[in-house]
C-alpha cells in the first residue's frame, strides 16, 4: 500500500543491526512472507499474525501469505544533518516518504562501542534527532511561503489562504513545537500544505529502546527515563535488544520461543514494532481462507466491503454484488467454513459495510 516505517537515529545506536535483523528474517524458517530488499535502504516485512497460523491449522492451504510493512532505513543523523552534515540532508527526504518514525535509541553501556556524543542519554539523543527534523521542516515550509508569497502577490486567492496557515504554521515550529500538535492540523488548508511537504514532524513517532541482555530483563535507569519523557509527549517505547534480535534470525518458531523466555520476554521486539507500526498506520488485515491460499489482506480501519474487495482486484469492487463474511472466532470456533454455515454465523453484507479486523471474506461480484 505504499506505507511504510522509518527508522532514523545517531550512528552506533544499534539502528543498522535492528534494520539488518528485519531484512535477514527472510531466510528464517518461520517467514510464510517471502522478504524482499528493494533496495539497499529498504525491506518490506510480514505482518506477525497468529490467527494466520490457526486459519492454516484448519484449511491446509497450500501457501499463507501475510499483510505486509515497508521500512526504511535512514543513514545515521548527526548535528546539522538537515544543513548537510553528514549523510543526513540526503537521507531526511526519504522518511517523508513514510507515515510512522521509529527513532532506534541506545540505552546500554559498552565502552568497546563508541557513542558519537561520547555518552548515554537517550533524551539528549532524541532532542537532536527531533531538532534536526525541525530544522528540516522549517526549511521546506519557509520555501513553500516564499513561493505562496508570490502568488500572493498576483492575487492567487488559494495562495493568500494557504500562505496565512504556513505563516502560522511556521511561527509555531520556530518556537520548537512539531506540526503534529498544531492546533489546525486537521482544517483543510493545512492538510493540503502538508500533503505537498510531508512534514516530517507531523509523522506518528516511536522510540525503539535497544538494551543488552539484562536491560530486556529488567528496565535499566536510561528506559526508566526514556518511558517517562515518551508518555510526557504520548508516545510508545518498544524494548528491544539489537544483537538478540539478529542472532534469532535463523532460529525456528521453538528456539525462538526458548531464547525469548531464557530472556525473560513472551514477544520479540521486531515484532512488537512491526504489529504496533501496523496499528500506528491505522491499518488492519481481512482473511480469505482456501485451499489454494489462507491469506492477510491490508485495509486502512473503517474501509467498505467494495473498497477491501478492490485490493483484491479492481473489477471486484466495480461488480461487487455481496460479500460473505464469518468472523475469525466464529471461523475458528465452527472448525470452517462448513461448520460457520452450518451454524448460521455466515452474513451476507453490502455496499456499506465496515469490515472488521479478522473477517474472513468471498467476494460476489459480476462485471
Amino acid at each position: 500500500m505504499g506505507l511504510g516505517i522509518g527508522l532514523v537515529g545517531l550512528p552506533n545506536v544499534g539502528k543498522s543491526t535492528t534494520f539488518n535483523a528485519l531484512t535477514k528474517a527472510q531466510n528464517a524458517e518461520s517467514a510464510n512472507y517471502p522478504f524482499c530488499t528493494i533496495e539497499p535502504n529498504k525491506a518490506i516485512v510480514p505482518v506477525p499474525d497468529a490467527r494466520l497460523d490457526a486459519l492454516s491449522k484448519i484449511v491446509n492451504p497450500e501457501r499463507v501469505q501475510h499483510s505486509t510493512l515497508d521500512f526504511v532505513d535512514i543513514a545515521g543523523l548527526v548535528k546539522g544533518a538537515s544543513k548537510g552534515e553528514g549523510l543526513g540532508n540526503k537521507f531526511l527526504s526519504n522518511i517523508r516518504e513514510t507515515e510512522v518514525i521509529l527513532e532506534i535509541v541506545r540505552c546500554f553501556e559498552d565502552d568497546n562501542i563508541t557513542h558519537v556524543e561520547g555518552s548515554i542519554d537517550p533524551i539528549r539523543d532524541i532532542e537532536i534527532i527531533e531538532q534536526e527534523l525541525l530544522l528540516a521542516d522549517i526549511d521546506s515550509l519557509q520555501k513553500r511561503i516564499d513561493n505562496l508569497a508570490r502568488r500572493a502577490k498576483g492575487n492567487d486567492r488559494e495562495a493568500k489562504v494557504q500562505l496565512e496557515i504556513a505563516q502560522q504554521l511556521m511561527e509555531f515550529i520556530a518556537e520548537g513545537n512539531p506540526a503534529s500538535s498544531f492546533e489546525g492540523k486537521n482544517e483543510e488548508t493545512f492538510l493540503a500544505l502538508n500533503k505537498e511537504l510531508r512534514l516530517l514532524t507531523s509523522k506518528e513517532i516511536m522510540y525503539g529502546a535497544n538494551v543488552d541482555e539484562d536491560g530486556l530483563i529488567e528496565d535499566n535507569t536510561f528506559v526508566k527515563l526514556l518511558k517517562e519523557y515518551a508518555q510526557k509527549n504520548n508516545r510508545e517505547v518498544i524494548k528491544l535488544c539489537a544483537k538478540v534480535e539478529e542472532e534469532m534470525v535463523g532460529f525456528d518458531e521453538e528456539e525462538k520461543t526458548e531464547m525469548l523466555e531464557s530472556l525473560g520476554v513472551t514477544e520479540s521486539g521486531l515484532d512488537q514494532i512491526i504489529r504496533k507500526g501496523f496499528e500506528k498506520l491505522g491499518l488492519m488485515s481481512y482473511f480469505t481462507a482456501g485451499v489454494k491460499e489462507v491469506r492477510a489482506w491490508t485495509i486502512r480501519q473503517n474501509t467498505t466491503a467494495p473498497k477491501a474487495a478492490a485490493v483484491i482486484h479492481n473489477d471486484f469492487e466495480k461488480g461487487f454484488i455481496r460479500a460473505e463474511v464469518i468472523s475469525y472466532e466464529d471461523f475458528i470456533a465452527c472448525n470452517g467454513e462448513a461448520g460457520a454455515k452450518e451454524a448460521g454465523k455466515m452474513r451476507l453484507e453490502g455496499k456499506e459495510y465496515i469490515v472488521r479486523d479478522g473477517d474472513v471474506m468471498h467476494f460476489r461480484f459480476n462485471v
